[in-house]
């Protein structure tokens, strides 16, 4: 008798194994094409240029003269990337002058490349980067090229030095000090320093995942000091052909595409007062910057509120403040203008907001807002959709097709005109898995080829992401896998969805079959697992004795693609492999517990000696230019029996 093997499509791990019987119940780096499993693409590197950091924010957008930008916001720095090629645009945060007076800024130590930088007024902290000029040679190997560069601060002895490794400005090789180097290189030497650099893991002690509030949990009160103690997490958006960037609370900053690759971002008070505006009155500091592509205004979510006898307001991480329509430089109020901002009330902090159609989406820890374009007076209206909701991470929302999903601290919700719980037959899964230590990592990705939205996480015993879960919105399935990733983007204006990864690498999903992201193809193991399933009445036993195969390898770029399919039986539902009293032989002709078989393209048949209750069934691939769609196999059973 055959019997064919067509399983219910994605995976279910709510209930127990033979509970979810006629469906799949495992897998890695599967997906669902109309209801059927086949292997997910693979990956390119974007180009063999790498990055300073762990990238969280991928930005791509094109200019006016068709440049097709990519921005790279990493724990360390902020990048553009161009035809393979990433350019530094990191902003300055602050700007000091003559340095170390009078003994002078530099001390060199003859046989060293350690050099002590005397400062005052401000004190880096380790790792940040600082940018001299001005400087004079020391007389030796220490010249005015070897000093006039960029550094990663190394150390920070005392709060008025610092240290550096010399290095040479060709080779970035280390370059000794010898005796002819004196202390003093010049008395008007400028030190530009970056902004500070921020974690890529929460650190105890330092603030609950960067935000304003939840320390020590929900609820607690926010006591971590500065953006270089929380995890970096950038937000960036274009303002026409610009980029405005802010790092998750810290000051906002604005890059001039005409300016080019070469130049850096710029603090948009400092360009505000360039203007003849108000600069002092720009928020210097907020949880996210926005732009409203339509109504055209740059917009903080949450913000120091503007008080014209007061520039350095308390951080109100519930306040939204937007500047001028149509000019990034005006957010001082008035009724000459459209500036203003309001406070929203529920909750104790705005975790995150996504323009999208016909609205901007706006989420605290507890509700969710729609913000919609009034024009004046009132300018912007807000409406709350939903209290009572959670969400896990700035992140962990997305929307595609106009509608927004994102992941909740124990479940998933959908917003369509009306916010929903999404079903999930993984729920109870993937949240247990969840580091909720490391919750701010999650973040969301579109893969609108395939119909879907993936979430990545760091599982219970990593500080990494290292897992991902998967909802196909067309099919309304879900799956998941293991992957280390960093980032997403999907974005029409490139081919391929973009990642990154720890490896400081930009990578193409879905524009290859295997690992390319290395020098060396690797390939991907790929496979999907079935609950028991009866073997006829699942009363009886029964002896498999072939397997008809139905797969094809579309899309494979080996000569002789296969994969393996593994057939396990059971003895009795519920019963583990391999222990006493699971499927062991009780004849003498020695029927096996468990084949695997070599599927090729043209595999008609495979013989087996299988027998039990109930079987699971599982397809894997292993090796290099391997791409496979299941379809319905079958098996040949005949009765073997009760005992």
């Amino acid at each position: 008798m055959l019997q064919k093997l067509q399983f219910r499509p994605g995976l279910n791990r709510e209930g127990t194994d033979y509970a979810n019987e006629g469906g799949w119940y495992d897998g890695d780096k599967v997906r669902y094409r109309s209801g059927f499993p086949e292997k997910i693409g693979g990956w390119t590197r974007l180009s063999n240029q790498e990055y300073l950091g762990v990238a969280r924010a991928l930005w791509n957008w094109a200019t006016l003269n068709n440049s097709n930008l990519l921005g790279v916001g990493t724990n360390i720095k902020y990048y553009i990337e161009q035809g393979g090629d990433y350019y530094d645009i990191t902003p300055f945060s602050t700007i000091r002058t003559a340095l170390g007076a009078p003994s002078g800024p530099f001390d060199a130590v003859d046989g060293s490349s350690t050099i002590t930088v005397n400062i005052s007024a401000y004190t880096p902290a380790i790792g940040d980067y600082v940018i001299f000029s001005g400087a004079i040679s020391l007389g030796g190997n220490i010249t005015a090229a070897v000093l006039n560069q960029e550094y990663e601060i190394i150390s920070v002895p005392t709060s008025t030095t610092f240290t550096i490794e010399a290095k040479d400005p060709t080779t970035g090789l280390p370059v000794l000090a010898d005796a002819s180097d004196t202390s003093n290189g010049g008395a008007t030497v400028t030190a530009s320093y970056e902004v500070p650099i921020g974690l890529n893991v929460y650190v105890e002690g330092n603030g609950w995942g960067a935000s304003p509030w939840g320390d020590g949990g929900w609820g607690d009160a926010y006591t971590g000091g500065g953006i270089g103690q929380q995890l970096r997490l950038w937000s960036n958006d274009n303002f026409g052909q610009d980029l405005v960037i802010a790092p998750r609370g810290g000051g906002i900053y604005y890059w001039n595409a005409i300016l080019g690759v070469g130049t850096r971002a710029i603090a948009l008070d400092t360009l505000s007062t360039a203007a003849g505006y108000a600069g002092q009155f720009v928020p210097n500091q907020t949880n996210q910057v926005l732009s409203s592509a339509i109504q055209r205004f740059v917009i903080a979510l949450g913000a120091n509120p503007y008080d014209p006898g007061d520039s350095e307001t308390t951080f109100d991480p519930m306040l939204v403040r937007w500047s001028d329509q149509e000019n990034p430089y005006e957010w001082v109020p008035d009724v000459t203008n459209q500036a203003g901002e309001f406070r929203v009330s529920s909750g104790s902090y705005i975790m995150q907001a996504k323009a999208t159609r016909q609205e901007i989406l706006v989420w605290t820890d507890s509700a969710l807002y729609s913000m919609q374009y009034l024009g004046p007076p009132y300018v912007w209206g807000f409406n709350i959709l939903m209290d009572n909701i959670s969400v896990m991470s700035p992140h962990s929302m997305i929307t595609i097709n106009n509608v927004t999903y994102w992941m909740g601290v124990d479940k998933f919700y959908m917003y369509s005109g009306r916010v929903e719980t999404l079903p999930c037959s993984l729920r109870q899964y993937i949240f247990e898995d969840i580091n909720k230590d490391q919750s701010y990592q999650v973040f969301a990705g579109g893969n609108e080829g395939y119909n879907e939205v993936w979430w990545f996480y760091c599982s219970t015993n990593s500080n990494d992401v290292d897992k991902y879960v998967i909802y196909n919105y067309l099919d309304r399935v879900w799956y998941y896998g293991t992957m280390a990733r960093t980032a997403w983007l999907d974005t029409g204006i490139r081919q391929f969805p973009m990642a990154a990864d720890y490896n400081n690498r930009i990578l193409y999903h879905e524009s290859s079959v295997d690992d390319v992201s290395g020098l060396t193809p690797v390939a991907i193991n790929a496979y999907v697992q079935s609950s028991d399933f009866d073997i006829g009445d699942g009363h009886n036993f029964g002896f498999v004795w072939r397997i008809l195969p139905d797969v094809n390898f579309n899309g494979s770029t080996t000569n002789n693609p296969s994969v393996t399919m593994t057939v396990k039986p059971r003895r009795n539902s519920g019963t583990p492999y391999g222990l006493a009293d699971s499927p062991s032989v009780v004849s003498a002709d020695n029927y096996a517990a468990q084949n695997t078989y070599n599927i090729q393209e043209f595999t008609g048949q495979v013989y087996t000696r299988l027998r039990g209750r109930q079987l699971s069934f599982r397809i894997e691939s292993t090796g290099l230019g391997v791409a496979w769609q299941l379809g319905s196999p079958r098996i040949d059973i005949r009765n073997d029996g009760r005992r």
